[in-house]
């Protein structure tokens, strides 16, 4: 085989790899051209959509939310402590309301006695 046939071999490898390459550019660009437009379509969508309207805070004295990474560690703890028993003496209420209601006896530790 004489040496030029090799370099014809290579040359046609080559040309092949830039065509597989441009082709997988085109294919690849054309792609991005569809998610840009839909992300575009998205985004009109969502711009008729209005400001989001934000929850009316009960306790505006309340810190922002996320600012327990900057709190001393005693006051969460105490607000832990104050909002775990808040919830134990609402599931007790609860509690003696549903045995009321249904005309059961109370429990001893149920009842109030202050």
């Amino acid at each position: 085989m004489p040496w030029w046939s090799w370099i014809l071999i290579w040359v046609a490898l080559v040309a092949l790899s830039l065509l597989f390459y441009v082709l997988l550019g085109i294919r690849l660009f054309r792609r991005f051209m569809a998610t840009v437009k839909d992300l575009g379509a998205a985004g009109e969508k969502l711009g008729h959509l209005g400001p989001m309207d934000t929850p009316n805070d009960s306790n505006p004295a309340a810190p922002p939310q996320g600012a327990a990474v900057f709190a001393s560690p005693t006051l969460m703890r105490h607000d832990y402590e104050a909002s775990k028993s808040s919830r134990r003496e609402m599931r007790r209420l609860r509690r003696v309301q549903r045995k009321k209601d249904r005309g059961q006896p109370q429990a001893l530790g149920d009842l109030d006695f202050t």
